[in-house]
């Protein structure tokens, strides 16, 4: 039986279970279900908050798990990332009053306020910055005003709260994240063929996010034309119509170019220019 950590809630709980159950797992219906059990794929989910997660994997009491990247590297555990899965995505950034840090160069000898001491220290030490660091949970905007810390390090997604607060960012990004899912550090885990088979499924489901099928008819004496505009994967499939002269064509493009594609094999003549929704692949 697979054992995999989920988050149990916060903004990765809810994508999360909705990957999953459209990669065919069984998922909890009520929030206060801490364990579920799902005998037909062999799995066994257990709800945990997002931030200790890398602490059950890294302790090998867990197979595999879903978390934040961010939570991952700040949580200093023995786990490392196996498959981004392009949801739950920021950025984390320093922020301080208007004027008064230009650079990370800047921090040196000032105290930074962050829920992810982890992260912070660990960027500034990589930088070689002479800086202390104080952790709080949550609603970091606040210690500047409150003097608790000259500067913040925070999830930036907007912007808006940091504006509210009267603060901007400052230099680069310190990191960017979003849901990946993470085993033990030198374990053997992704060997595993369950693993294997859970990985697949996410990735099918990534790709059935990101592509759609796209049909068209086109004369023959344009087929090169639109084949390069619809190369698939590997290759389009090709069927000859009834009508002389004529072939269907059948290829995956990405979503974001779909209408873009459509209006170009539309000006080379294509007709019949059907796009569906993929639900599940492997590649």
């Amino acid at each position: 039986m697979l054992r995999i950590a989920v988050p149990n809630k916060g903004s990765l709980s809810g994508p999360a279970g909705e990957m999953l159950h459209e990669a065919g797992y069984q998922q909890r219906k009520a929030s206060k279900e801490l364990v579920l059990v799902d005998p037909e794929n062999e799995v066994e989910f257990f709800y945990l908050r997002p931030r200790d997660i890398a602490i059950y994997v890294s302790s090998g009491r867990l197979d595999i798990g879903i978390t934040g990247r961010d939570l991952l590297l700040d949580s200093g555990a023995r786990a490392e990332e196996l498959l981004p899965l392009g949801f739950a995505r920021s950025t984390f950034r320093y922020a301080a009053k208007p004027g008064t840090i230009t650079s990370p160069d800047d921090l040196r000898g000032l105290t930074v306020a962050t829920s992810y001491e982890g992260i912070v220290a660990r960027h500034l030490a990589d930088k070689g910055i002479d800086a202390s660091v104080v952790h709080l949970d949550g609603a970091v905007e606040t210690a500047i005003e409150l003097g608790v810390a000259q500067v913040i390090a925070d999830v930036v997604e907007t912007g808006t709260s940091l504006r509210n607060a009267g603060l901007e960012v400052v230099g680069e990004p310190i990191l960017q994240s979003e849901a990946v899912v993470i085993r033990r550090s030198g374990g053997e885990e992704q060997e595993n063929p369950k693993v294997q088979q859970f990985l697949r499924r996410l990735q099918g489901v990534l790709v059935a996010r990101t592509y759609v099928m796209m049909d068209y008819d086109i004369r023959a004496e344009h087929l090169e034309e639109a084949v390069a505009l619809t190369p698939g994967l590997e290759s389009p499939t090709i069927s000859p119509l009834h009508d002389q002269g004529w072939v269907a064509v059948r290829s995956m493009v990405r979503t974001s170019d779909a209408q873009r594609i459509m209006d170009d094999l539309y000006d080379l003549g294509a007709r019949a220019i059907l796009t569906t929704g993929i639900h599940a692949c492997r590649l």
